[in-house]
């Protein structure tokens, strides 16, 4: 996946399920919510908070914005604070943009997205790209582990948070341990966006890098 700088959830590259216990009912009801949110809700927004934890638990990074999609595989991400980035998969590529380099990084989806944090919200397959486990209730949510079922190394665990049937949180950690939280607030489904909305134009004179 594009990798945006040192702290954001792209760069931490994956999500790890943490949980502790309660009933088996709350479990499989979670397994159900997903496949159930995978199907049914074609497109949402979201505002979200990020918390980046190294992997001692020593150092921690906070940054928001908004994220939307649009299935199959159209998502925005907007980091507005505390500095701000864009990353935008319009269905073909996926775009990188750093404001202050002055740099956009573009990518194919196929090279991109993958087994994703960005492809267990916003993509069409997420059974053949993740193996998907109910877990335990915690924290006030219903988990659902996602083990990428490719062995790309950078991901190690990723899990996502219900509360009810409502979307509220994402949670990754990569293969150096470092963890990294995506709280959801104000989150809206079945949203009518337009047909360009996730369609990105490079800024003139950014720098255009293709790895």
């Amino acid at each position: 996946m594009v990798a945006p700088r040192a702290g954001r959830w792209l760069s931490a590259g994956g999500l790890g399920a943490l949980a502790l216990a309660t009933g088996p009912v709350q479990a499989a009801d979670a397994l159900a919510t997903l496949r159930q949110f995978n199907q049914e809700v074609r497109s949402a927004r979201a505002r979200f908070t990020q918390t980046v934890t190294s992997p001692d638990g020593a150092r921690r990074k906070t940054s928001s914005g908004r994220f939307e999609f649009m299935r199959p595989d159209r998502f925005r991400f907007v980091y507005e604070k505390p500095f701000e980035q864009l990353i935008v998969a319009d269905g073909r590529k996926v775009w990188l943009h750093d404001p202050d380099l002055n740099q956009v990084t573009v990518r194919s989806m196929d090279q991109a997205l993958g087994a994703t944090p960005a492809a267990l919200l916003a993509g069409n397959q997420i059974e053949r790209d993740f193996e998907l486990k109910a877990l335990p209730a915690r924290d006030g949510l219903d988990w659902v582990q996602a083990l990428p079922r490719g062995k790309d190394g950078q991901l190690r665990q990723l899990a996502v948070g219900f509360r009810g049937t409502a979307l509220a949180a994402l949670e990754i950690v990569d293969a150096f341990g470092q963890r990294s939280l995506l709280q959801f607030s104000e989150l809206q489904t079945h949203v009518a966006f337009a047909d360009d909305a996730f369609r990105f134009t490079p800024p003139k004179g950014a720098d255009l890098v293709s790895p």
